[in-house]
Protein backbone atom coordinates (compact mmCIF):
# COMPACT_ATOMS: atom_id res chain seq x y z
CA UNK A 1 0.00 0.00 0.00
CA UNK A 2 2.74 2.52 0.72
CA UNK A 3 4.44 2.33 -2.60
CA UNK A 4 0.98 2.74 -4.20
CA UNK A 5 0.38 5.77 -2.79
CA UNK A 6 3.96 7.04 -2.79
CA UNK A 7 4.34 5.92 -6.71
CA UNK A 8 0.77 7.11 -7.52
CA UNK A 9 1.14 10.73 -5.34
CA UNK A 10 4.63 11.19 -6.73
CA UNK A 11 3.63 10.82 -10.21
CA UNK A 12 0.54 13.37 -9.77
CA UNK A 13 3.22 15.87 -8.50
CA UNK A 14 6.16 15.17 -10.39
CA UNK A 15 7.96 14.55 -7.31
CA UNK A 16 11.07 11.93 -8.13
CA UNK A 17 11.66 11.53 -4.28
CA UNK A 18 8.43 10.60 -3.94
CA UNK A 19 8.09 8.07 -7.06
CA UNK A 20 11.89 6.74 -5.69
CA UNK A 21 10.77 6.25 -2.09
CA UNK A 22 7.74 4.40 -3.75
CA UNK A 23 9.72 2.10 -5.91
CA UNK A 24 11.86 1.42 -3.16
CA UNK A 25 9.47 0.50 -1.08
CA UNK A 26 7.81 -1.74 -3.47
CA UNK A 27 11.52 -3.68 -3.86
CA UNK A 28 12.00 -4.12 -0.05
CA UNK A 29 8.08 -5.96 -0.09
CA UNK A 30 9.54 -8.27 -3.43
CA UNK A 31 12.64 -8.86 -0.41
CA UNK A 32 10.46 -9.80 2.07
CA UNK A 33 7.93 -11.97 -0.13
CA UNK A 34 11.80 -13.49 -1.48
CA UNK A 35 12.59 -14.16 2.28
CA UNK A 36 9.07 -15.64 2.67
CA UNK A 37 9.48 -17.64 -0.04
CA UNK A 38 13.27 -18.74 0.87
CA UNK A 39 11.70 -19.88 4.40
CA UNK A 40 8.79 -21.85 3.31
CA UNK A 41 10.98 -23.76 0.03
CA UNK A 42 13.92 -25.36 1.68
CA UNK A 43 14.61 -27.30 -1.27
CA UNK A 44 17.77 -25.75 -3.83
CA UNK A 45 17.34 -22.83 -0.69
CA UNK A 46 20.58 -21.57 -1.35
CA UNK A 47 20.85 -21.25 -4.83
CA UNK A 48 17.31 -19.81 -4.73
CA UNK A 49 18.12 -17.37 -2.32
CA UNK A 50 21.18 -16.31 -4.43
CA UNK A 51 19.14 -15.56 -7.43
CA UNK A 52 16.76 -14.18 -5.80
CA UNK A 53 19.05 -11.73 -3.97
CA UNK A 54 20.37 -11.08 -7.73
CA UNK A 55 17.48 -9.74 -8.68
CA UNK A 56 16.61 -8.09 -6.12
CA UNK A 57 19.95 -6.39 -6.22
CA UNK A 58 19.16 -4.98 -9.89
CA UNK A 59 16.17 -3.62 -9.12
CA UNK A 60 17.91 -1.32 -6.23
CA UNK A 61 20.88 -0.09 -8.90
CA UNK A 62 18.21 0.33 -11.74
CA UNK A 63 16.17 2.25 -9.16
CA UNK A 64 19.37 4.08 -7.94
CA UNK A 65 20.69 4.67 -11.91
CA UNK A 66 16.56 5.76 -12.55
CA UNK A 67 16.38 8.62 -9.63
CA UNK A 68 19.50 9.72 -10.17
CA UNK A 69 19.03 10.87 -13.55
CA UNK A 70 15.79 11.99 -12.98
CA UNK A 71 16.87 14.17 -9.82
CA UNK A 72 19.53 15.69 -12.21
CA UNK A 73 17.41 16.56 -15.05
CA UNK A 74 15.16 18.06 -12.72
CA UNK A 75 17.38 19.93 -11.51
CA UNK A 76 18.77 21.22 -14.34
CA UNK A 77 15.63 22.09 -16.23
CA UNK A 78 14.16 23.55 -13.24
CA UNK A 79 11.18 21.72 -12.82
CA UNK A 80 9.27 22.21 -9.87
CA UNK A 81 7.24 19.55 -8.22
CA UNK A 82 3.93 20.02 -6.90
CA UNK A 83 3.03 20.17 -2.91
CA UNK A 84 2.06 16.25 -2.30
CA UNK A 85 -0.39 16.67 1.03
CA UNK A 86 -0.48 12.74 0.17
CA UNK A 87 3.04 11.96 -0.36
CA UNK A 88 3.96 14.08 3.21
CA UNK A 89 1.00 12.09 5.92
CA UNK A 90 2.54 9.00 4.11
CA UNK A 91 6.21 9.94 4.93
CA UNK A 92 5.43 11.20 7.97
CA UNK A 93 3.12 7.81 9.06
CA UNK A 94 6.32 6.15 7.78
CA UNK A 95 8.72 7.73 9.80
CA UNK A 96 6.66 6.92 12.71
CA UNK A 97 5.78 2.96 11.95
CA UNK A 98 8.95 2.07 10.55
CA UNK A 99 11.20 2.52 13.84
CA UNK A 100 8.65 0.77 15.33
CA UNK A 101 7.94 -2.32 13.24
CA UNK A 102 12.26 -2.50 12.92
CA UNK A 103 11.83 -3.23 16.45
CA UNK A 104 9.26 -5.88 16.49
CA UNK A 105 10.68 -7.72 13.56
CA UNK A 106 14.49 -7.86 16.05
CA UNK A 107 12.46 -9.20 18.77
CA UNK A 108 11.29 -11.82 16.79
CA UNK A 109 13.96 -12.44 15.22
CA UNK A 110 15.75 -12.79 18.42
CA UNK A 111 13.02 -15.23 19.45
CA UNK A 112 13.19 -17.76 16.24
CA UNK A 113 17.08 -17.09 15.82
CA UNK A 114 16.44 -15.64 12.39
CA UNK A 115 19.51 -14.32 11.15
CA UNK A 116 17.07 -13.21 7.74
CA UNK A 117 14.68 -11.95 9.86
CA UNK A 118 16.59 -9.78 11.92
CA UNK A 119 18.74 -8.25 8.24
CA UNK A 120 15.52 -7.36 7.31
CA UNK A 121 14.78 -5.56 9.72
CA UNK A 122 18.06 -3.66 9.21
CA UNK A 123 15.87 -3.56 5.66
CA UNK A 124 12.55 -0.84 8.08
CA UNK A 125 15.24 0.77 9.68
CA UNK A 126 16.56 2.05 6.23
CA UNK A 127 13.22 2.70 5.22
CA UNK A 128 13.00 5.17 8.57
CA UNK A 129 15.91 7.22 7.05
CA UNK A 130 14.47 7.50 3.33
CA UNK A 131 10.66 8.62 4.95
CA UNK A 132 12.98 11.45 6.69
CA UNK A 133 14.65 12.43 3.67
CA UNK A 134 11.68 12.25 1.44
CA UNK A 135 9.62 14.18 4.22
CA UNK A 136 12.26 16.84 4.30
CA UNK A 137 11.98 17.42 0.49
CA UNK A 138 8.46 17.14 0.63
CA UNK A 139 7.99 20.02 3.25
CA UNK A 140 10.65 22.22 2.09
CA UNK A 141 9.05 22.23 -0.92
CA UNK A 142 5.39 22.79 0.15
CA UNK A 143 6.37 25.41 2.89
CA UNK A 144 8.91 27.49 1.47
CA UNK A 145 7.98 26.23 -2.44
CA UNK A 146 12.31 25.06 -2.76
CA UNK A 147 11.32 22.88 -5.81
CA UNK A 148 14.74 22.40 -5.72
CA UNK A 149 14.55 20.15 -2.37
CA UNK A 150 12.77 17.54 -3.52
CA UNK A 151 15.24 16.48 -6.23
CA UNK A 152 18.17 17.03 -3.65
CA UNK A 153 16.27 14.97 -1.67
CA UNK A 154 16.12 11.82 -4.34
CA UNK A 155 20.20 12.48 -4.48
CA UNK A 156 20.47 11.46 -1.49
CA UNK A 157 18.31 8.82 -1.37
CA UNK A 158 20.47 7.95 -4.44
CA UNK A 159 23.99 6.47 -1.84
CA UNK A 160 21.56 4.46 0.35
CA UNK A 161 19.45 2.62 -2.51
CA UNK A 162 22.57 1.90 -4.52
CA UNK A 163 24.33 0.07 -0.89
CA UNK A 164 20.87 -1.62 -0.58
CA UNK A 165 21.43 -2.99 -4.08
CA UNK A 166 25.60 -3.99 -3.00
CA UNK A 167 24.40 -5.28 -0.07
CA UNK A 168 21.80 -7.67 -2.13
CA UNK A 169 24.54 -8.79 -4.45
CA UNK A 170 27.10 -9.90 -2.20
CA UNK A 171 24.54 -11.77 -0.46
CA UNK A 172 23.54 -9.90 3.09
CA UNK A 173 20.30 -10.17 2.53
CA UNK A 174 19.23 -6.10 1.68
CA UNK A 175 20.80 -4.88 5.60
Amino acid sequence: MEAGVAIGAGWLAGSIALVGFGVDSLIESTSGAILLWRLASPAHGESREQFALRLVAVSFFLLAAYVCFEAIKSLLAAEPPKASVPGIVLAAVSLIVMPLLARAKRRVAANLSSQALKADSHQTDICAYLSAILLGGLVLNALFGWWWADPVAALIMVPIIAREGLEAWQGEECH
